[in-house]
């Protein structure tokens, strides 16, 4: 009975843990350019160049930006597809690293 008893919590803890998918939605940035202004920057002719170019070119990581906040992507390569464009990005949030550990993206509608 106590075993059972345990697992039953043990369960319960990790359900009630385990983080919800969300649904965010904003421009897929870089990491030099954070809030999705690349004037400064300038590293090509419109604002997918330039963040392709701060990804590829100077280390930089790409970024979902909502308007107010930036949040990393766990993935790193469907992004480049999507540079300077708006999104809709489906995953978990870890608000500790304000990362998203992307399930889907798709452009948004």
């Amino acid at each position: 009975m106590k075993k059972m008893l345990a697992l039953c919590l043990l369960v319960t803890a990790a359900l009630y843990a385990a983080q919800t998918k969300q649904t965010f939605t904003g421009v897929i940035t870089d990491s030099e350019c954070p809030r999705g202004d690349h004037s400064a920057m300038q590293m090509g002719p419109n604002d997918a160049a330039c963040t392709v170019a701060c990804v590829e070119d100077h280390g930089g990581s790409y970024l979902l930006f909502d308007g107010s906040h930036a949040y990393n992507l766990t993935d790193q390569k469907t992004p480049k597809t999507f540079a300077g464009k708006k999104v809709t990005v489906t995953g978990t949030l870890d608000s500790k690293t304000a990362t998203i550990h992307v399930d889907s993206m798709v452009a948004a509608k």
